[in-house]
């Protein structure tokens, strides 16, 4: 069973939405100020923006997160995302499962964000934010994902308002997407595309998320 990969969204990438690299007094903070994190070097072109919104326990959860993004500009001329959203971005990367991610994980989720942006902004041709279903159904396919005429409908009718897919619940479907993967392959040590799931361990991988 071939899984699909993540459209080669795995490699450097730009900093998202022509943001400009972090400089000045707020990147180079030492990166001893948050706990555990004095391994990173202080002028990492992300660290400014993580330690901005980083709380005491040096990660960000959700809200902080939320801010992060719209502070950064991240979302362009898209509306920010929702609380909702920026949940499933960390619970996407949260291999401790505390509810927060650190820096590394931060880093991983713009490397993932900025290929979505980007794969996004490929369909919708008019930057209205939205994308039509049938061009949801294209930006699925061209990131390597195989799935049914049935499921692509179901992944449709889950996140399309008004008969259009907005940014924000794109890519809330893109980190579903990615998280689900990720989860049934671990388990199908064997790669035949078939896994048996103890029903609390479903509970975990799907309600996470």
């Amino acid at each position: 069973m071939a899984y699909p990969g993540y459209g080669g969204y795995g490699g450097p990438m730009p900093m998202p939405g022509g943001m400009p690299m972090p400089g000045g007094p707020m990147g180079a903070q030492p990166p001893g100020a948050f706990p555990g994190y004095g391994g990173f070097p202080e002028n990492d072109p992300m660290w400014g923006y993580f330690r901005a919104v980083a709380g005491q326990d040096g990660e960000i959860d959700a809200e902080e997160l939320q801010r992060c993004l719209t502070q950064c500009g991240f979302s362009g001329s898209y509306a920010p995302f929702s609380l909702e959203t920026c949940r499933v971005m960390i619970a996407m990367l949260d291999r401790d499962f505390t509810g927060k991610m650190g820096f590394s994980e931060f880093k991983d989720l713009f490397t993932a964000l900025n290929g979505w942006k980007q794969n996004f902004m490929m369909f919708d041709q008019d930057r209205s934010g939205t994308v039509e279903p049938h061009e949801m159904a294209q930006a699925i396919t061209s990131m390597g994902y195989r799935v049914s005429p049935q499921a692509l409908n179901g992944i449709i009718k889950r996140y399309s308002k008004g008969g259009r897919i907005f940014f924000d619940d794109y890519v809330a479907c893109c980190v579903k997407l990615r998280t689900l993967t990720d989860n049934f392959r671990r388990r199908d040590v064997m790669q035949q595309g078939t896994v048996n799931f103890q029903y609390d361990d479903f509970i975990q991988c799907t309600m996470t998320i």
